[in-house]
């Protein structure tokens, strides 16, 4: 089987294969931590965890570097806005967006870099692109990136130079020599962090981090650079030019980048106020349920986000849920269903068409070996399928369901039909399967 990924620079799929042996090299861009997570950092987060987890499937050694974006222009305004340090800031913020992940089920990168923990590399890239003329200062602003030196700018975005369409992180400055130009290196202001430099004191610019970070860590090229697909342009195209304006050799083999999640067909952010928290979602439903929404639409697909939606997952999930924990295990495992598994999976990541071969699967009454091979597919949907999840059930009512298997051992239905009715009066509803009683919250 050949396992096929998107590439938005070539715009198809491609091939993959790691350029070092059997190990996996990826980059993955973290949050800025202004805030607490929404649910566009969720998709995000599980769209790269599906990967990283299916490549691991696959039998590769994956690398997973992710970093936290922990000084830039949102993170200034927001602790202005809200009168508070930024370490203490960013400390609180991104303390949360740790804790979320691992709800909905997302395991930690293998390294987590700061962008405050790589300034001296990030001064270090500046200079080479200084040395090699790609520079040129604005007095009272900042180092800028001269974008007409770098003849393959827009080659990610697919844009010509000319029609290039900045997005909401524009730096506006009538002094640049082209209006695509980025800082590179910002001069500081009053009252703003700044670390000092060849050209005085300053911070870096939002896309050199990411660029000083990755070089420094993985070494480049490396396997695969990936984010939502609103860093496709400026970030990704700003990452792409500094980089390898510098070192001249390509940054990445595949660029791959997820979808966004709307809210009436307009992107989900907190600059438009129309964002869900992670927060306020886990109070009314699992990870897991939330894991299950995301993995529902394909990856490079947008996500339409309503309550109804959400709760037609959470329906979903529990009915699997459900009908998994009714079937008896046995030794074999069901290669013909993990066949299929992978047939989806290989084909660009596609988990809705993977998710009906796992609901096949369980629904098929000949089919046997399906905990073995339900364990395999859940090591990369991290559903929590076959966890027993805690009792919530009171001892009362625990007793009650005993005496009552006792009766019905007995033939005693009469007894059994009474116990019934009691356990109902305390709120609790109750069901015969071949597995046993059932009994839930009414």
């Amino acid at each position: 089987m050949v396992f096929l990924l998107y590439n938005t620079l070539t715009k198809k799929k491609e091939k993959f294969s790691p350029l070092k042996d059997n190990e996996v090299r990826m980059y993955v861009c973290g949050p800025t931590v202004n805030d607490i997570p929404h649910l566009g950092h969720a998709r995000s987060q599980i769209s790269f965890d599906i990967i990283r987890k299916y490549l691991r499937y696959l039998g590769y050694i994956v690398v997973l570097v992710s970093n936290i974006t922990d000084i830039d222009d949102k993170i200034i305004s927001r602790a202005k806005e809200l009168n508070e340090d930024i370490a203490s800031l960013t400390k609180r913020n991104m303390e949360a967006h740790i804790r979320d992940y691992k709800v909905i089920g997302v395991d930690k990168p293998d390294i987590q870099p700061r962008a405050t923990e790589y300034i001296n590399e990030m001064i270090l890239l500046v200079k080479k692109l200084e040395e090699k003329g790609y520079t040129y200062i604005i007095g009272g602003d900042g180092v800028y990136f001269d974008v007409s030196k770098f003849k393959e700018y827009g080659k990610l975005s697919h844009q010509k130079i000319n029609f290039l369409k900045r997005n909401v992180r524009k730096e506006l400055n009538e002094e640049k020599k082209n209006k695509e130009d980025f800082v590179l290196w910002k001069f500081s202001k009053k009252d703003e962090p700044s670390w000092d430099s060849p050209w005085g004191k300053g911070r870096p610019g939002w896309h050199i981090e990411c660029s000083a970070m990755s070089y420094s860590i993985l070494g480049i090229p490396f396997d695969i650079h990936g984010g939502g697909q609103d860093l496709i342009f400026p970030h990704h195209e700003d990452e792409i030019a500094q980089t390898e304006a510098a070192y001249g050799v390509e940054m990445a083999r595949f660029w791959v980048h997820n979808g966004l999640v709307n809210i009436n067909k307009v992107k989900m952010s907190k600059s438009l106020g129309n964002f869900k928290t992670l927060q306020d979602l886990l109070k009314e439903y699992s990870g897991e349920v939330i894991r299950y929404f995301v993995i529902s639409t394909h990856y490079r697909k947008p996500i339409d986000f309503s309550k109804k939606l959400l709760e037609n997952a959470k329906n979903s999930f529990l009915r699997l849920k459900r009908l998994v924990e009714d079937i008896k295990e046995d030794n074999s495992e069901n290669t013909l269903y993990l066949e299929k598994f992978r047939e989806a999976m290989d084909e660009d990541i596609n988990t809705p068409k993977a998710l009906q071969v796992l609901w096949n699967l369980v629904r098929d009454n000949k089919a046997t070996g399906k905990i073995q091979a339900i364990k395999k597919i859940d090591s990369v949907f991290s559903l929590n399928l076959l966890k027993k999840e805690a009792s919530d059930i009171p001892e009362e009512i625990l007793v009650l369901l005993k005496k009552r298997e006792e009766a019905r051992k007995k033939g005693n239905w009469g007894l059994s039909d009474k116990i019934r009715e009691e356990i109902k009066s305390h709120g609790f509803s109750l069901e015969d399967t071949p597995t046993g009683q059932k009994v839930s919250k009414i």
